[in-house]
């Protein structure tokens, strides 16, 4: 595993993809960094992270063959792999916060930024950031956030967790031929938050309403029940999730 550690960047995603566009580089090659200047979250959010706690990295697939409209199966691969690594530190009440945040006990503690590079109809690149909140205790202004330290009450090696996690998302890449796809979406599906509960939802015009989360469909959109047992479905644009 070839891991690339700097000490400050703007993004490792942004870093990572520059270097593939200048030369070969190997699958699962990784770019890790102490602190981010212009860490990136879902539809242009920053990502902010304290200097040195937490784990922040991005890793490289290579010639993956996805097709393009099956590109949702990278991010529940990813968060299914996030989710088994952090079974083991003990965290409780892990869940999966559509379309791809790590929650633990109702914090948010893991996010994620899927990059795509596209090959006529097919996936042939992909650049997974994960920004994991490990040893940060104080969240200004972000009331919903949280860390493993702050969840067990022990502090955790960024660099024992890096590896672990790597490895799961590997192997999930290299065992997606081994298990229909329906399989890896009911796992997805059974670890969504507030799944099959009464749940608030903001729309693209800033309306609340109400309805229960049902699960997502092949291209990763949102189906909620909503009233008269209307199932609808929604993608990142337009609806966000409240509580």
């Amino acid at each position: 595993m070839n891991i690339i550690k700097l000490d400050a960047i703007d993004s490792t995603n942004s870093y990572l993809k520059k270097i593939i566009l200048n030369k070969d580089v190997s699958d699962s090659t990784i770019v890790t960094a102490k602190f981010q200047t212009k860490g990136k979250g879902q539809l242009g959010a920053n990502w902010e992270s304290e200097d040195s706690k937490n784990l922040i990295f991005s890793i490289y697939k290579k010639d993956l063959g996805i097709k393009v409209k099956d590109q949702f199966i990278i991010s529940i691969i990813v968060s299914l792999a996030l989710i088994k690594t952090l079974k083991k530190n003990n965290l409780p009440s892990l869940c999966i916060k559509w379309p791809n945040d790590i929650m633990s006990d109702n914090k948010k503690i893991c996010g994620i930024l899927i990059e795509n590079i596209l090959k006529q109809n097919y996936i042939k690149h992909s650049v997974i950031g994960i920004g994991l909140n490990v040893n940060q205790t104080i969240f200004d202004n972000l009331p919903n956030a949280s860390s493993i330290k702050n969840l067990t009450g022990t502090t955790h090696k960024k660099d024992e967790i890096l590896k672990e996690l790597a490895s799961n998302i590997n192997r999930g890449f290299e065992e997606i031929e081994k298990f229909k796809s329906e399989m890896i979406f009911k796992k997805y599906e059974e670890l969504l938050y507030r799944i099959n509960k009464p749940s608030t939802f903001k729309n693209s015009k800033g309306e609340n309403f109400t309805g229960f989360i049902k699960g997502v469909t092949t291209l990763g959109r949102l189906n909620v029940m909503l009233e008269d047992n209307k199932l609808e479905s929604y993608d990142l644009k337009e609806i966000s999730i409240l509580n």
